[in-house]
């Protein structure tokens, strides 16, 4: 039975491998590690580049020779090996200690890093002249690389803030490039020391002359880019004066991953900045904020005065008889006295009595007595305030039957 034919494997494809002046095992220790650790290292430009293998496109860690100091050829103490496959970059900040095979790959190492740094090829190392044009040929690369690009130490500030970097900022370097004040194409250097426990701060001008840089001190010097002129500045003193770099590897700014809910990829938000408890609302930009009007409510005629809503602005007309809606008063203009508001009348409400219930009638009374004090008490009890017809029809009543029961009388005795 004849099996099923497999597909061909398609090989993945591979990024292409990095181009680097010059490229070798190399083993690493840095400040934090506690022993060396061996990478596939290149140097391109002014970084070195560290990958697993040679195979690998994408490098796990880089170093910026931009703070580079000195090299130097010791080995750690103790050590029982070979003195010269030791060798250390010291930068600025910090020192990396380096191990490799051979006392040739040591010396390469050596050259090329001061040949892309000084930008020279070195003449006190231990090199053959293959490796002399070797590193000729990457002194012109860097050359034509560092004419189109521009230094690190470059920033965008004035000679004050230049100055405040610097003293902020010690540990990051001595020497920065800025825009020179004149404007134009023109550039100044602004560089910071340290003499007798006191800082000394020293402005130099670089003059643009053509696809030149001119220094402008005592003897002029010319120079084919920025990167040229930082390197005067570094190489004539010895390297006393170091370009600056700010740190960047801590974040000044909080964000967290969001997934987007369109489309649902993540996305890198930033965290606005919440406004400080117990603020209040921002006025607005065109002035204070205005009270809402305050409405009049209508007041009933129950024996109660309307509220005054100002009594030094506002006049509130009183008539004789009180009405059921008060209207307030036009407000005289601020050029016209205000006259004074009338005082109310004080209206004095009569509380009115309890009432009193009628007493039971006492024996031994006759019976036209006992109903004028059935009259007087029912009086009593229901006062003349809305109820005085009633009581004059019952008091009307009541004397007609009396004066039925009193002619009544009259003929009986007849």
């Amino acid at each position: 039975m004849a099996s099923a034919l497999s597909p061909p494997r398609v090989p993945k494809h591979k990024g292409a491998l990095p181009s680097h002046y010059y490229e070798s095992f190399l083993e690493k220790k840095g400040p934090g590690d506690q022993d060396y650790k061996k990478f596939w290292a290149g140097l391109q430009g002014c970084t070195l580049y560290f990958y697993n293998s040679n195979r690998d496109s994408q490098h796990v860690e880089k170093l910026g020779l931009e703070a580079f100091v000195r090299l130097t050829d010791e080995a750690p103490w103790g050590s029982s090996r070979d003195p010269d496959i030791y060798f250390s970059l010291v930068l600025w900040n910090q020192e990396i200690k380096f191990k490799v095979e051979s006392l040739e790959s040591r010396e390469m190492w050596k050259g090329f890093i001061l040949t892309v740094v000084e930008l020279r090829v070195p003449s006190n190392l231990t090199l053959l002249p293959g490796h002399l044009h070797m590193m000729a040929d990457a002194l012109a690369k860097e050359k034509a690389r560092r004419a189109f690009e521009v230094p690190s130490c470059f920033m965008k500030v004035s000679r004050l803030e230049a100055q405040l970097l610097l003293a902020r900022y010690p540990d990051c370097g001595n020497l920065l490039l800025r825009p020179s004040g004149d404007g134009g194409d023109d550039v100044s250097v602004t560089t910071r020391q340290t003499f007798n426990g006191k800082s000394v701060v020293r402005h130099y001008k670089v003059k643009r002359e053509g696809p030149k840089y001119v220094i402008d001190v005592e003897e002029p010097f010319s120079c084919a880019s920025l990167d040229a002129v930082i390197n005067y500045f570094v190489s004539h003193t010895n390297n006393a004066l170091v370009p600056f770099l700010l740190d960047e590897n801590y974040e000044k700014v909080l964000g967290h991953v969001e997934a987007d809910k369109e489309n649902g990829e993540s996305v890198w938000v930033v965290c606005s900045t919440p406004a400080a408890p117990g603020a209040g609302p921002a006025p607005a930009s065109g002035g204070p904020k205005q009270l809402p009007p305050v409405p009049i409510t209508p007041v009933s005629s129950q024996g109660r005065s309307p509220p005054l809503l100002n009594q030094e602005n506002y006049v509130i007309p009183i008539g004789d008889a009180p009405a059921a809606n008060y209207t307030n008063g036009d407000v005289p203009s601020p050029s016209q006295p205000v006259p004074k508001p009338r005082k109310l009348a004080k209206v004095q409400a009569k509380a009115l009595k309890p009432p009193v219930a009628p007493k039971p009638e006492p024996k031994g009374l006759s019976g036209d007595l006992a109903k004028k004090l059935a009259v007087g008490s029912m009086q009593t009890l229901f006062p003349t305030t809305g109820l005085a017809d009633l009581t004059a029809e019952l008091e009307e009543k009541l004397q007609r039957r009396r004066a039925l029961e009193h002619s009544a009388g009259h003929a009986g005795d007849q």
